[in-house]
């Protein structure tokens, strides 16, 4: 396990910052309209909602993804670690200390697995040696038996390089982006495991994207829920956990009103609507 860096002073405030953005693609269309989250120091934040909701492009305009895709920043302000980040490049973002895991892990599927992670490390300095690879390898295993190309993983293998190859960079916060995307149940549990240990034993700070509402609330500090582009409800784990809405449409627990019979009721709309 490779310590802190003890020379870099711990910074005050949180780690991430974002108040009120608003982002636009095409210059025409309105994505997210508002959305203020924080994520402190060391913690882990989950950012939750259904397919559409803008949580990945949330992802995006804070780790400068957004200018791929025609889209932009045009409202508001994002800070990392107290510093104004928006409008930086995405290369500049991640040496600042901001790493983002895509949805789909984006691995290299023709480099093996020690190639994927050596890439993680392409931002720092100097080449990573032994004890940063023992690090990943401490966390995944599995991966440390995989010597082929990442190409030949299975879905939660290569789930786990991607995550390995963002801790080759020594990120301050990670951007997961639905970790759990076609994963076995069984496995989604040890991914999630992993996550808060690494949250947990490297003071990581993390904003992590799900759908998984169950399982992000499982492992993180706080949650905040988001609905067509614009943060609806927000809470610490536990007061989201016991939400009566939050447990009916996100958690599955609605109770034994779900049947037809009571269907109209059921389908009330949400009271933050």
């Amino acid at each position: 396990m490779i310590a802190a860096t003890p020379q870099d002073p711990a910074p005050s405030g949180p780690a991430l910052d974002v108040q009120n953005i608003e982002v636009v693609y095409s210059d025409v269309v309105l994505v997210l309209q508002g959305v203020s989250l924080v994520v402190p120091q060391g913690r882990m934040g989950a950012l939750l909602g259904g397919n559409g909701a803008g949580k990945s492009t949330t992802l995006k305009a804070i780790s400068g993804l957004l200018g791929t895709e025609d889209g932009e920043v045009t409202r508001g302000s994002i800070r990392f670690e107290g510093e104004p980040i928006q409008g930086r490049s995405p290369d500049a973002i991640v040496r600042r200390g901001v790493f983002q895991v895509m949805e789909g892990r984006r691995i290299i599927e023709d480099m093996t697995v020690r190639e994927n992670l050596r890439m993680g490390g392409y931002s720092r300095a100097r080449d990573p040696g032994a004890d940063e690879y023992e690090m990943v390898y401490g966390y995944f295993p599995r991966l440390k038996e995989r010597t082929g190309l990442a190409g030949y993983l299975s879905g939660g293998e290569q789930q786990m390089l991607a995550i390995g190859r963002a801790l080759m960079a020594r990120p301050k916060l990670i951007l997961l982006d639905e970790p759990s995307m076609g994963l076995s149940p069984l496995l989604v549990h040890e991914v999630f495991e992993i996550i808060a240990r690494i949250n947990r034993e490297q003071g990581i700070s993390i904003l992590l994207v799900e759908q998984n509402s169950r399982m992000a609330l499982s492992v993180a500090d706080a949650g905040y829920i988001m609905e067509n582009g614009k943060i609806v409800l927000e809470g610490s784990a536990d007061e989201l956990r016991s939400n009566d809405d939050v447990r009916e449409f996100y958690l599955g627990q609605g109770g034994d009103e779900r049947n037809f019979r009571n269907l109209k009721s059921y389908r009330r709309r949400k009271r933050w609507l």
